[in-house]
């Protein structure tokens, strides 16, 4: 379930558009030139670009004001191309920028709880900082300040319940690595119960924890919800339809 993750970064990078666009605070520009380059990374036509336009900005314009903005842009960009030690060094220097950035802390706590695996000679420290990263996120989120003045105060609200829901799901990916199959089965439904529009890849997350925790009956229940929805998207019906064996040849072997 790897790529469910390069789906939760699309969707945030559609949301941190709309946020970011006539934010309160906008960063200064000096001069014309330093604007196009600006201006080169959001009109930069896929990730790739945006990346290089990223480091066109930063090498002509070290000292710019919107460094963090655009590392975040650069970290979001690995993230969707799937380059992860590239999106980690990112988010570092994003925060390394804005030590409160929720979403490169977003970013390292669901990256890193994906890409850690069972037998990893440094499984605990990778899930060491993912926990970090996901606190921190849940903390910074709490705290912060509505970004644009164009959008409500009910978007708001909904943007931040969705941000949250993505630091729970991250808490629930690290308990799942760590076969705390609990532990993810709770963070995985206050994730659902939190975030203002539902995502199904957390269902199934959910469905996969109820798998491991032997509760194959929740399992199945799961999985007959999300797959009830008739626009749900083909691979996470297909992954699906793969927890559901697995439910039923559990169930079977009790």
């Amino acid at each position: 379930m790897k790529h469910l993750w390069i789906w939760k970064v699309l969707a945030a990078a559609v949301l941190i558009a709309g946020l970011l666009f006539g934010q309160a605070k906008q960063p200064k520009l000096k001069s014309k030139k330093e604007q196009d380059a600006v201006m080169a990374i959001f009109n930069a036509p896929d990730a790739a670009s945006k990346i290089k336009a990223v480091e066109a900005l930063l090498v002509s314009f070290a000292d710019t004001e919107f460094k963090a903005v655009a590392l975040q842009i650069a970290a979001m960009s690995a993230a969707e191309i799937n380059d992860f030690e590239k999106m980690v060094i990112y988010a570092e220097r994003t925060l390394e920028a804005d030590p409160k950035n929720y979403e490169a802390m977003l970013l390292l706590a669901g990256g890193l709880a994906n890409r850690t695996r069972e037998f990893d000679l440094d499984k605990e420290e990778k899930l060491g900082r993912a926990e970090k990263y996901a606190d921190g996120a849940l903390e910074a989120i709490n705290s912060a300040e509505k970004p644009n003045p164009n959008i409500t105060d009910e978007q708001w609200a909904g943007a931040k319940k969705d941000y949250t829901a993505r630091a729970l799901e991250s808490k629930g990916l690290i308990a799942m690595a760590r076969k705390k199959y609990d532990d993810a089965i709770a963070n995985f439904k206050t994730s659902i119960d939190t975030a203002a529009t539902q995502d199904p890849a957390t269902k199934l997350r959910l469905a996969a924890a109820y798998n491991g925790a032997g509760k194959y009956d929740d399992a199945i229940a799961m999985i007959d919800q999300l797959t009830a929805d008739q626009n749900l998207h083909p691979t996470i019906r297909q992954l699906a339809g793969q927890e559901k064996m697995k439910a039923v040849q559990g169930k079977a072997k009790k």
